[in-house]
C-alpha cells in the first residue's frame, strides 16, 4: 500500500473517503468530519444511549459540542471519522471515530511502565463510537477496514485505545480482540473503574 502524507488530512480529504457496505446491507460512507456536518453530528451525539455515553468520554455529546468539533476540528492533530448513510435524507451518521495522531501522557506512562514505548511520531489513539440502533450488528468491525488501511497510509504503525476499555465491558473487549487489539495491563480511573490498556501493531 502506497505512503500518502499526513498532510493530505487536511489537503485532500477525499484520500480518506471509502464506500462501506454494513453487514446490514446498508452502505455508509465513511469520511473524515466536514463543517456541514454539525447538525447531523448533534443529532447523532443527542441520539446516543445513556449505556455508550458512560463508557466514552473524550468530550460531552451534546450539540454544542457538535457545532464546535465541526467549526475548529483540525484532521492533522485529530481526524474525525463518521460514516453517512447513503441516500438518507436528511443526512444520518450511524458511527463517529476519533484517532488522535499526538501523545497522551497516561497512555505514555502506562504502556512504558508494561514495557512498550509508544513512539510519538507512529502511534495513533482511537476513540470509537455506534449509534445504538446499529451496536452488536459488526458495524464496527466492517468500518474499521478502511479505517486501519488509511492509518497504515500515514505512517501509523500502532493504534492504542485512548482511554481504555472498561473491564466490565466483555461485548467492547471482544470487539476490538476481533480486529486484532490485545490487553496489555489494567489500570484505574480517577472514579476508580478498571481499565483495560489495549493496542494493536498495524506494520
Amino acid at each position: 500500500m502506497s505512503q500518502i502524507s499526513r498532510e493530505s488530512l487536511r489537503s485532500h480529504p477525499e484520500h480518506f473517503r471509502a464506500v462501506v457496505t454494513l453487514p446490514t446491507g446498508q452502505e455508509v460512507e465513511w469520511r473524515l468530519l466536514r463543517p456541514a456536518d454539525a447538525e447531523p453530528l448533534g443529532r447523532y451525539f443527542v441520539g446516543l444511549s445513556e449505556a455508550t455515553r458512560r463508557v466514552y468520554a473524550p468530550h460531552p455529546f451534546d450539540v454544542e459540542t457538535a457545532a464546535r468539533l465541526c467549526a475548529e476540528d483540525d484532521p492533522l492533530a485529530c481526524p474525525r471519522f463518521v460514516a453517512q448513510l447513503r441516500d438518507v435524507e436528511p443526512v444520518a451518521l450511524v458511527a463517529y471515530f476519533i484517532v488522535r495522531l499526538t501523545p497522551g501522557p497516561g497512555e505514555v506512562r502506562r504502556y512504558a511502565e508494561a514495557g512498550i514505548c509508544l513512539d510519538p511520531d507512529t502511534t495513533g489513539y482511537l476513540a470509537p463510537s455506534v449509534a445504538a440502533d446499529y451496536q452488536s450488528r459488526a458495524v464496527g468491525s466492517a468500518l474499521m477496514v478502511p479505517l486501519l488501511g488509511w492509518l497504515r497510509q500515514v505512517d501509523c504503525r500502532r493504534l492504542v485505545l485512548w482511554g481504555g476499555v472498561r473491564a466490565q465491558n466483555a461485548r467492547a473487549q471482544r470487539f476490538y480482540a476481533k480486529v486484532g487489539f490485545r490487553h496489555v495491563g489494567d489500570f484505574l480511573t480517577e472514579g476508580g473503574v478498571n481499565n483495560h490498556d489495549m493496542f494493536v501493531d498495524l506494520s
